[in-house]
């Protein structure tokens, strides 16, 4: 099937995009929670091609004759930072090619040099000086390859030939893809392919960290530290935490065997207070460094039996933003690390809590500043499925429908490798953010997009991580699974619904609600206008936004509304429903008009807190 190449939207710079440099782009360390000292960033100026032909892997990559130009990974060529500013097809495939250089400190005499790829979209392989060193399916998440033996042999100071081939079916079968489309519009934005978070390099011993793993208890002030470790020796790690510079609890414990620490007078992290403690690891030659923080997450009745979410035991509102991480300048890509900070920063501005990290899996940076800044988190998977069926995702917007999800003809979920294929990103996806400090809700499902099995899923989801809750079926569709009653609310006014006796142990949360839309032009990609309800004026803005909390939302959290999201942080392409404008440099409604808002849903939602031995939770 050929596919034509489609217009891409108006691309805008964003102030971090106008100062970016190709050369070296977005050059922060990619792992804050895993930081050893050896590090070869490789982002910046490759070259590219596009070429007639998908295909689903299985051959080298091999050079080209010639390229079509230059490429600044880590932007995907749909993006207008990339310098390239084409849509890849289906039946097309994207090359990369660059040259690198390893200096002395990737000269291990018995360890391992490793190539990590933050995020490809979609398939992938991958070959060094001639030799294919791997190859890997999923746009989402992150990726290692050992390239020790390809690079050995070679004299000190040798330039190392990397070529990377990649096709990208998109929105054509059944894998994960997210809100991305070829044919864009509405609440689906451009398609974007190929590389699109960090490329780098780093040296290891040979027995090293490959990940840490943490529990924690707030209230005892106990830390569990697992070191998993990678290579063919084992060896015992000695784990440090440190408080302000100064070494709190120590201990040391086998690879793989959970060591508990006592840290006397804990300090516990909260959105007011994101307090986080330095760990170090020392795994035989390895050394590394981390941070983690004290807190807990769960569903538990308040003082009046209300079941609320609940944050190191106690009662906490999640006054959230619905997040789609797209840029008008780098789509998936932040132009830079301060874009990312800018974003979580100016919705705890403006007072919110939380924000739903929507269809999306971040840099982990992104997480990191979160941790840091004291923002919850709601994390969605990555949706896939075939073309959906309107009945089932359009229809429930105005009447409530709950069908059965073990329908999988009727969900567009028939290819049962593609359902495989998700459930293992899903697993992944979990291992990979474990660590996050501010992730307190995991959003399997969203709206019934790609949904199957939602009630299995949540139970295999519950055994992977029973530290946080989960909104098993966001929207509509309830299997009657997870801790959250989970509503979207747009086109009609939002009531507390009546409590059914199974599920009256669910949280009832607002997912998603609001999008109330003011088109801006000077800052738009298209001339479409998709919002829920539409402003020709910020002032007529203004007072919906306000009468919309002040007669439905804050009225309903004594009555047991326990989170809200608002849709949402910015403007996306068509989507001009955000509190910021897509590129960035307009705060759409009043600062102060938000502030007084946010601050009135979070004081309306501190109930009474639970009794200390009180009521039933699902914390860890």
């Amino acid at each position: 099937m050929t596919h034509a190449a489609r217009p891409l939207p108006t691309a805008l710079l964003t102030e971090w995009g106008e100062q970016l440099d190709r050369v070296h782009p977005l050059p922060e360390y990619p792992r804050p929670q895993l930081v050893r000292s050896s590090y070869l960033n490789l982002n910046g100026v490759w070259q590219y091609a596009i070429t007639p032909g998908g295909t689903t892997g299985g051959e080298a990559p091999g050079a080209l004759d010639g390229y079509d130009g230059e490429i600044v990974v880590p932007f995907s060529p749909e993006s207008l930072l990339s310098g390239v500013g084409r849509q890849v097809q289906p039946d097309e495939t994207l090359h990369y090619r660059r040259t690198f250089h390893l200096d002395d400190d990737f000269s291990p005499a018995d360890g391992r040099i490793l190539l990590h790829f933050g995020a490809v979209d979609q398939r992938c392989a991958v070959e060094v000086n001639g030799v294919v060193v791997g190859e890997h399916v999923g746009g989402y998440l992150p990726f290692t390859i050992d390239i020790t033996d390809a690079v050995a042999g070679r004299s000190h100071g040798a330039a190392h030939e990397l070529l990377v081939r990649v096709t990208d079916p998109s929105d054509t079968t059944e894998y994960s893809r997210g809100k991305q489309q070829l044919d864009r519009g509405g609440i689906w934005y451009t398609a974007q392919s190929g590389i699109w978070q960090t490329v780098w390099i780093e040296a290891v011993p040979a027995a090293w960290v490959a990940r840490l793993e943490y529990q924690a208890n707030p209230m005892t002030g106990e830390l569990t530290v697992t070191v998993h470790g990678g290579g063919a020796l084992e060896q015992p790690a000695t784990v440090r935490v440190i408080a302000d510079g100064v070494v709190t609890a120590e201990g040391r414990a086998a690879a793989g065997h959970p060591l508990m620490l006592t840290i006397a007078e804990p300090r516990l992290w909260t959105p007011e207070s994101p307090y986080l403690y330095d760990i170090e690891v020392e795994y035989g030659d390895d050394r590394v460094v981390s941070y983690t923080g004290l807190r807990s997450f769960g569903v538990g009745p308040d003082a009046d039996g209300i079941p609320r979410l609940l944050l190191n035991g106690e009662p906490y509102f999640h006054a959230g933003v619905l997040d789609q991480g797209y840029w008008s300048d780098g789509l998936y890509t932040a132009p830079s690390d301060a874009a990312m900070v800018h974003d979580i920063r100016s919705m705890k501005e403006l007072g919110f809590t939380m924000l739903r990290k929507h269809i999306k899996v971040e840099p982990l940076r992104w997480y990191h500043h979160a941790d840091r800044l004291g923002m919850l988190v709601w994390q969605d998977a990555v949706n896939g499925g075939g073309r959906y069926n309107p009945v089932v995702i359009t229809a429930p917007v105005l009447t409530p429908l709950r069908l059965d999800d073990r329908r999988h003809r009727a969900f567009k979920r028939t290819d049962a490798a593609a359902r495989a294929h998700w459930r293992q990103e899903l697993r992944d996806m979990v291992e990979h953010l474990h660590g996050v400090v501010s992730i307190a809700v995991w959003v399997p499902f969203n709206e019934g997009w790609g949904q199957f099995d939602a009630a299995e899923v949540t139970a295999e989801l519950r055994a992977l991580d029973p530290s946080r809750s989960i909104d098993h079926a966001s929207g509509w569709h309830d299997q009657g699974a997870g801790d959250l009653t989970s509503l979207h609310v747009y086109f009609r006014r939002f009531r507390v619904p009546r409590r059914r006796p199974q599920t009256a142990h669910r949280a009832l949360v607002v997912s998603e609600y609001g999008g109330y839309s003011q088109r801006l032009p000077e800052h738009s990609v298209t001339p479409r206008e998709f919002g829920y309800k539409r402003f020709d004026d910020v002032d007529r803005l203004a007072a919906a936004f306000v009468r919309l909390h002040e007669e439905e939302i804050i009225p309903a959290i004594p009555r047991g509304l326990a989170a809200v999201v608002y849709t949402q942080l910015s403007d996306v392409e068509d989507e001009s429903n955000g509190l910021l404008s897509y590129d960035r440099r307009v705060v759409k409604l009043p600062a102060d008009v938000v502030r007084s808002v946010t601050e009135r849903l979070r004081y309306s939602g501190r109930p009474a807190q639970i009794p200390p031995r009180g009521g039933s939770t699902e914390e860890s």
